[in-house]
């Protein structure tokens, strides 16, 4: 059976579905980043159904950390932890190693680093990454890579790409190995591996190349929104795009803004996760159609109308911007949980919404009305 099936396609802009061990997921889509298995801002495994969240994502790093992936895997994996019941996807936990630079040393075995938390010696390579991955019995599973900073030296990307290829051999044989295993939780976990190169297209392309070449369920692009401005981005996924297999999912990681999401999917990816939209939210700054709010604004103090007209989640029926204005500059947590609670109402919405311009065929004008709108500050 054909897991992801390309539905229709608009110049580069894909409609499709995946389906996985724990439903199917309809692209575009955009996961909902719940880092130690719950969004910050207070919003639970239930509140993202209300949101129309499809997918859930989770740390491994942090996981590993704390509470532990063996006790997650006791407690029957994170999304029977969580409440969760659809979809999840695990990281692998490079980025966040890689992100340690000064509490790390990369050799090829794997990588050596020192837990933030407690500054516990830790080792992490492609093994243990699956193995952290399958404890924590993810439905689609992240293959262990290098994350390098943007710029970074050629030569240096090169050699890292390398390495990140011949993980991802070392990736694809374990989990292989784990998913046999009689006593596995989620015996068909899925891998997606990740493509890298920094800004440099040439070395993009190749690995490329090469990694399309490893059998996976989905294919990402990694090491972007690290620094680079958007339309560096956009080039590389252009660039990239024509040598990603079509009969499997896209992933943009880390990206981002509705208008970033917005133009990758015109340049043909499926998949994206970013902590921005909760983020953003805990400090007063939400997205609407209409462009984007600081509802923290001196002028929102007496405002009674919802963050958004029009809008069905539970903040906007049920507050006005004068309210939630108030309780996060009084730092009650309630403030952030319905802040939160519109931005993800809003990602999910924007993504029914592009899905139903694809199906019905008019993604074009569809993107040409927001991709500048949604960037915007409103003056509403």
């Amino acid at each position: 059976m054909k897991k992801f099936t390309l539905i229709k396609q608009e110049g580069n802009a894909r409609r499709g579905q995946l389906e996985t061990p724990h439903g199917t997921i309809q692209t575009p889509v955009f996961m909902n980043v719940a880092t130690c298995g719950a969004i910050k801002g207070g919003l639970s495994a239930f509140d993202l159904e209300d949101v129309g969240c499809q997918v859930m994502l989770s740390n491994t790093y942090h996981l590993h950390i704390r509470p532990g992936d063996k006790l997650v895997r006791e407690m029957g994996g994170i999304r029977k932890m969580s409440g969760w019941k659809g979809p999840l996807l695990t990281d692998s936990g490079g980025f966040q190693v890689f992100s340690l630079s000064s509490l790390r040393k990369i050799k090829e075995e794997g990588v050596y680093f020192a837990s933030h938390v407690d500054g516990k010696r830790i080792f992490m390579g492609p093994e243990e990454s699956m193995q952290i991955q399958s404890n924590l019995a993810s439905t689609i599973a992240m293959a262990f890579d290098e994350c390098i900073e943007n710029p970074a030296e050629y030569k240096y990307t090169k050699n890292s790409c390398e390495r990140t290829t011949r993980w991802l051999e070392r990736c694809r044989k374990e989990m292989d190995r784990l998913n046999s295993l009689p006593d596995t939780l989620n015996r068909e976990q899925m891998l997606f591996g990740i493509n890298q190169g920094s800004t440099y297209e040439d070395l993009r392309i190749n690995h490329m190349k090469q990694i399309r070449e490893i059998e996976c369920d989905g294919y990402a692009i990694g090491g972007l929104a690290v620094g680079e401005t958007a339309d560096e981005m956009y080039r590389i996924i252009e660039a990239v795009e024509p040598y990603m297999p079509t009969d499997k999912p896209r992933y943009l990681m880390g990206v981002g803004t509705p208008q970033n999401i917005l133009e990758a999917v015109h340049r043909g990816v499926d998949f994206f996760d970013c902590v921005m939209p909760s983020r953003n939210a805990r400090h007063g700054n939400v997205f609407t159609w209409h462009g984007k709010m600081n509802v923290m604004n001196e002028k929102y103090k007496n405002d009674d109308r919802p963050i958004s007209e029009g809008c069905g989640c539970e903040a906007c029926k049920h507050h006005s911007r004068a309210y939630i204005r108030h309780l996060i500059k009084a730092k009650e947590s309630l403030g952030m949980r319905l802040a939160v609670t519109h931005n993800l109402y809003f990602y999910n919405e924007l993504m029914q919404k592009i899905r139903d311009a694809l199906d019905g065929g008019y993604f074009e004008s569809f993107y040409q009305k927001y991709h500048e709108l949604l960037a915007t500050r409103t003056e509403d």
